[in-house]
């Protein structure tokens, strides 16, 4: 399984053997697989420079971790074939700014030339027909660079000018990092491939995750062999170099946070009301010193942003009342309620209730996660009646319910009085869940999928 690539990475190579059209940014929460990603793209330039037999100094690609030593990243050597360096003066990653970066870009553009130059004779000599692959330069955790779009922008534009061929790769540790530095500069210039959490496909493929080992213990690849080993390891784990670094390093590092320990109490209360609709009020009453309410959803807007806890809307036409209805909260990830909820493995699946709310939860990642373009994920009620996710683009929507044995014929009535209410919407309904197969196949569909079935 050491082969094993995510369809995003696939998507990535593909877009690295394209001609250079766009600046392209990978963007994701942390630890699910950014930079292995980007290496296993890199495998393929590593194949071509050692079907060219070149031992002079000419490489494929420049790959710089902006928050690592310099001496880790010339030396990182993950692939049997080898391939050349570029030995530059130390500097500290604290000491990184915008002359760190146009120096290492002036050097990936010389290190461009010399690689076009390289395939062109090998053609030549060869009498092939001119299937150039362009050369790559890579810049992991880009957000640590103060002000990195601007000079981006710059950069960019010149090589535009020059016709360079050389492919641009910045990869950031969540959608809210990246986003903040190329919402202005770089609009027009970049390719956005989002990563998320592992799906319950990727992990039973890579490592044998059963349907229940998944809902317990997510979709995280990094601790993924200690689950069944050491269960108490694989929640420190999580909490302390998965969650922890995305909470302070990400969110708290980056964005406005006036109060970081309401910031934390919500994560943890979210993760505990996971699947279910919360008042605001009631956050309130259960969180310290958080102000009012408006500070909530601008929280929860940051912990989705980071990949970590969504606040689902209700759906109505009316955004007014969209908004004024309290939300639907749902961890991205299962090992989130797995590690707040103090159960074992063992005792979760003894629990009907917190079972339950573990279904539903990794349904509703599922939904979240896998969600493109402008589709819309909502839930809605009418009390007494609920859906639980409501999909919806624009001209159709889709109606998913969760079974519960003991509730599906209210279930069942919550998606008939929607269907009822929205008369004027092309609404496609589904009732999932209930036994292994059908979780199985619903964590196994795209969101995009519930509207065209």
């Amino acid at each position: 399984m050491e082969n094993f690539e995510r369809e995003t990475t696939q998507t990535l190579k593909k877009r690295l053997l394209e001609p250079v059209r766009h600046l392209i940014v990978v963007a994701g929460p942390r630890q699910i697989g950014k930079t292995t990603a980007v290496w296993q793209t890199l495998r393929q330039s590593n194949a071509a420079l050692a079907q060219l037999n070149k031992d002079d100094g000419v490489t494929a690609y420049h790959f710089h971790a902006v928050d690592a030593p310099e001496e880790e990243q010339e030396t990182h050597d993950l692939f049997s074939n080898t391939a050349a360096t570029v030995r530059t003066a130390s500097v500290l990653p604290s000491e990184r700014d915008e002359r760190w970066l146009i120096e290492k870009w002036q050097l990936a553009r010389k290190a461009a030339t010399d690689w076009e130059q390289a395939q062109q004779q090998f053609f030549a000599e060869n009498n092939l027909p001119p299937t150039p692959i362009p050369f790559i330069l890579v810049f992991d955790e880009i957000q640590n660079i103060p002000d990195w779009s601007a000079t981006v922008k710059g950069l960019w534009d010149q090589d535009r000018i020059r016709n360079l061929t050389m492919h641009v790769v910045v990869l950031g540790s969540a959608p809210l990092l990246v986003q903040q530095g190329i919402s202005e500069s770089l609009m027009g210039r970049y390719e956005m491939i989002h990563m998320t959490h592992w799906s319950y496909q990727e992990m039973r493929t890579r490592f044998g995750y059963t349907l229940n080992q998944y809902l317990f213990f997510g979709g995280y690849p990094g601790p993924a062999d200690l689950a069944l080993e050491d269960e108490t390891r694989w929640r420190s784990i999580v909490r302390d170099s998965l969650i922890e670094p995305n909470l302070v390093k990400d969110v708290l590092a980056l964005a406005r946070v006036d109060k970081p320990a309401v910031l934390r109490q919500l994560f943890e209360l979210g993760c505990t009301y996971s699947g279910q609709i919360v008042a605001m009020k009631k956050l309130l009453v259960q969180l310290e010193d958080v102000g009012n309410t408006t500070t909530l959803s601008h929280y929860l807007s940051l912990l989705k942003a980071a990949g970590l806890l969504a606040g689902l809307e209700k759906f109505a036409y009316q955004a007014i009342r969209q908004r004024a209805a309290p939300p639907k909260l749902n961890a991205l990830n299962t090992a989130f309620l797995s590690v707040y909820s103090g159960y074992t493995f063992k005792q979760a699946q003894d629990n009907p209730v917190f079972w339950g709310h573990l279904v539903e939860s990794s349904i509703g990642a599922q939904l979240i996660n896998s969600a493109q373009n402008d589709l819309q994920i909502n839930y809605w009620r009418e009390s007494p009646l609920e859906v639980d996710f409501v999909l919806f683009d624009g001209h159709q929507a889709a109606a998913l319910e969760v079974k519960s044995l003991k509730r599906q014929l209210y279930k069942e009535k919550g998606l008939a009085a929607f269907v009822k209410r929205y008369p004027m919407l092309n609404i496609k309904t589904h009732l999932v869940g209930g036994n292994e197969l059908s979780i199985i196949e619903t964590l196994s569909a795209p969101a995009i999928g519930w509207l065209n079935n």
